[in-house]
C-alpha cells in the first residue's frame, strides 16, 4: 500500500490594512474667517454692480453667500452631517444679528444725532418762550411731567397687577378666575389710543376733570395693568409647590407663605415683567396727546393744568419740521432712552439684591 504524503502550502501574506484614525478631516480654523471676507467681497461687488444703494442689501447677500458657501465647503471636507450642523448654526447665527441690525443702526443714530444737542442747559429749561425755527430751549417740563406720569401709572397699576395675579395663583378658581384671565388677555392687546379715549370720556367728559398729567397716569396704568398681571403671574406659577408646602406644612399662614416665601423666590421675574410695563409706557404718546394736551412751560402739579411729556416732545418737535426742532427731538429722543435704560438698570439691581440667597 503506497502512502501519499500531503505537503502544506505556505501561509498566504495577508492584505495590508490600511490604518483607520477617529480623528475626520475637518477644516482648517482660518477658512471661516477668509469666507467672511470672501462673502463681504462678493456681497459688495454684486451691491456695486447691481447698483444697490443700500449698504443693508449688500449685507444680506455677503449673509446668504457665507451660509451656501460655509455649507457647500464643510460638506466637501466634513461630510453632509457635519454640514448640516454648521449650516443651522450659520442660519441661527445670521437670523440673530439680522434680528439686531435694525435696533442697533436705530441706537447708533439716536446717538450720533442726539449727543450733540444734549447739555446741562438743555436738561434744566423748558420751551417757554422758544419758537420753533430758533436755538436753545430745553425738555426739563417734559422730562418732569414723563417722571410724574410713569411714578403714578406705576402707583395705581403695580399693586393691582401684582394682587391680581396672587389671587389667580394663590386662590383663583371657577369662574371668577376664568373672566379675569379672559380680560386680562383682552387688555393686553389693546390700543393705546382706545384707553386714552376711555379716560377721555370718563375722567374729562363725563366727570369733568380738566386735562392733567394725572389723566394721562390713568390711561398708562391701564396699559401697564395686564403686562404686569401676566408677567407676574407666569412668575409665580414657576415657584415650586415644595416650598409653598414646607412653609405651611410649619404652620405658616398661608398669606404670610406668600409674602415671605411665594413672592421673594419670584422677585427676579416680576421684576423683569414690570420694567417691560414701564417701558413700553415711557414712549406712549396717544394717550398723552388726548389726556395730557402738551404745555412748553414748567407744571409741577400733575393733578392741575395741562403737562409735556418726552414721547409727546418728539412728536412736536418733529412735527414742527425746522433744523432746531429736529436736533431737539433727537436729543430728547436719547434722553427718554437713557431713561428706560437707567430704570432698567435699578430694576435689575433691587432684583438681584432680594432675590433669594443660594447655598448656605
Amino acid at each position: 500500500m503506497s502512502q501519499t504524503t500531503v505537503t502544506e502550502e505556505p501561509p498566504r501574506p495577508r492584505p495590508s490594512v490600511r490604518p483607520t484614525t477617529l480623528r475626520r478631516p475637518r477644516l482648517p480654523g482660518w477658512s471661516r474667517g477668509a469666507l467672511l471676507l470672501g462673502s463681504a467681497a462678493i456681497g459688495t461687488a454684486t451691491g456695486l454692480v447691481a447698483g444697490l444703494e443700500s449698504r443693508v442689501q449688500w449685507g444680506l447677500i455677503a449673509a446668504l453667500v457665507f451660509v451656501v458657501g460655509g455649507f457647500a465647503l464643510t460638506s466637501a471636507v466634513e461630510g453632509r452631517r457635519q454640514a448640516v450642523d454648521r449650516l443651522a448654526a450659520s442660519l441661527v447665527w445670521t437670523s440673530f444679528l439680522v434680528a439686531v441690525l435694525p435696533l442697533a443702526s436705530l441706537l447708533w443714530e439716536t446717538i450720533a444725532r442726539g449727543i450733540p444737542g444734549v447739555s446741562w442747559y438743555f436738561l434744566t429749561h423748558s420751551m417757554n418762550g422758544v419758537l420753533s425755527w430758533q436755538d436753545g430751549g430745553g425738555i426739563y417740563h417734559a422730562l418732569l411731567g414723563t417722571v410724574q406720569q410713569v411714578l403714578l401709572a406705576s402707583v395705581i397699576a403695580i399693586p393691582l397687577g401684582l394682587l391680581t395675579a396672587v389671587y389667580l395663583v394663590e386662590y383663583g378658581s371657577g369662574r371668577l378666575a376664568r373672566a379675569i384671565t379672559f380680560f386680562v388677555d383682552v387688555m393686553t392687546g389693546i390700543p393705546s389710543i382706545v384707553a386714552g379715549l376711555f379716560i377721555l370720556s370718563m375722567w374729562i367728559m363725563m366727570m369733568g376733570f380738566g386735562y392733567s398729567g394725572f389723566a394721562g397716569a390713568l390711561a398708562l396704568s391701564i396699559l401697564m395693568m395686564p403686562i404686569v398681571v401676566r408677567s407676574t403671574e407666569e412668575m409665580l406659577k414657576l415657584v415650586p409647590n415644595e416650598l409653598r408646602e414646607a412653609s405651611l406644612a410649619l404652620g405658616v399662614p398661608k398669606w404670610r407663605t406668600i409674602l415671605k416665601v411665594v413672592l421673594p423666590t419670584a422677585i427676579g421675574g416680576i421684576t423683569t415683567g414690570i420694567m417691560l410695563a414701564l417701558a413700553r409706557i415711557a414712549g406712549e404718546t396717544a394717550p398723552i396727546i388726548l389726556l395730557v394736551f402738551g404745555n412748553n412751560m414748567i407744571n409741577g402739579n400733575p393733578f392741575e393744568g395741562a403737562q409735556s411729556s418726552l414721547p409727546l416732545f418728539v412728536y412736536e418737535q418733529w412735527a414742527f419740521g425746522t433744523e432746531s426742532a429736529y436736533d431737539r427731538a433727537w436729543a430728547a429722543a436719547l434722553v427718554l432712552i437713557a431713561f428706560v435704560m437707567i430704570l432698567n438698570l435699578a430694576a435689575r439691581a433691587v432684583a438681584r439684591w432680594k432675590a433669594p440667597k443660594s447655598g448656605r
